[in-house]
């Protein structure tokens, strides 16, 4: 059977992350892709210019179609906007026990513009991150997470430990918004891993958070260890960030489909 791999996430209606994004990275990583729309974005290159949510009720309509009939062997969130939403998401991946479960905590668009409201963050933390296999914050998430200031690696292994006893099993730090090589850190509760990458100097790098889980989550999906998992997601993202698309006028998209055409 074809690995499933479902986003619970808000559109893009620029198409370089949210939803958009997930499915061509699904598809390019070779897993059929599903997902659960939580909000709509009228959204460029330049930032975004409006925001409708999807009632809760409907999100939870769209779970109950999707994991009740086609399943998924994996699952990640996106932008989920409300307290609201955080908690009709949480019920779902409990209630149809998804085990492989990637929370991205997507806080704010790469122009800036908030994506989930102040009361939710809480939620998140309470409600998700225990349900978590995986979680992908960059460095200003895990500080709203955890309180800690990181500046160097010794703040992401507090952060890493911080989040860790809050509930997901393996916690991944993305190193790029700190100087030098684009360097992850990855914990699994015991052990750390780095997983270094060249820092390639674009900016075009609109939905490279959203592009990094969903890699991850087609990784588990096709059943690959989370540490696998993670290793082949670095890979993809950098590849996709080399031959990043110069388009629009702000910060452009990463290149899904960079290994079918350039």
């Amino acid at each position: 059977m074809l690995p499933r791999a479902l986003t619970i996430a808000g559109s893009d209606s620029g198409g370089g992350a949210g939803i958009q994004a997930d499915l061509k990275t699904f598809s390019a990583l070779g897993v059929y892709g599903m997902s659960v729309l939580t909000a709509l974005t009228a959204q460029n290159t330049l930032g975004v210019q409006g925001v409708h949510l999807v009632p809760p009720s409907f999100v939870a309509a769209q779970l109950d179609s999707v994991l009740s009939d086609l399943g998924a062997d994996a699952a990640k969130t996106g932008m989920l906007a409300s307290a609201e939403i955080v908690e009709v998401v949480a019920a779902k991946i409990e209630e149809y026990r998804v085990d492989k479960f990637v929370v991205d905590p997507v806080m704010v668009a790469k122009s800036g513009d908030p994506l989930l409201a102040g009361e939710a963050q809480e939620t998140l933390v309470r409600k998700l991150l225990p349900l978590a296999l995986v979680v992908t914050p960059n460095v200003p998430e895990a500080e709203v997470m955890t309180g800690v200031k990181i500046h160097d690696q010794a703040g992401l292994r507090e952060g890493a430990r911080r989040l860790a006893a809050l509930g997901p099993r393996w916690v991944v730090m993305k190193g790029g918004h700190l100087e030098g090589p684009a360097t992850d850190l990855i914990f699994d509760g015991h052990d750390f891993y780095e997983l270094p990458a060249e820092r390639v100097a674009t900016k075009n790098t609109h939905g490279t958070g959203c592009t990094f889980s969903a890699a991850i989550t087609a990784g588990l999906a096709a059943g690959r260890s989370p540490l696998e998992a993670i290793a082949q997601a670095k890979e993809y993202i950098t590849g996709a960030i080399k031959h990043s698309l110069a388009l629009g006028h702000g910060y452009g998209p990463t290149n899904h489909l960079y290994r079918w055409f350039r």
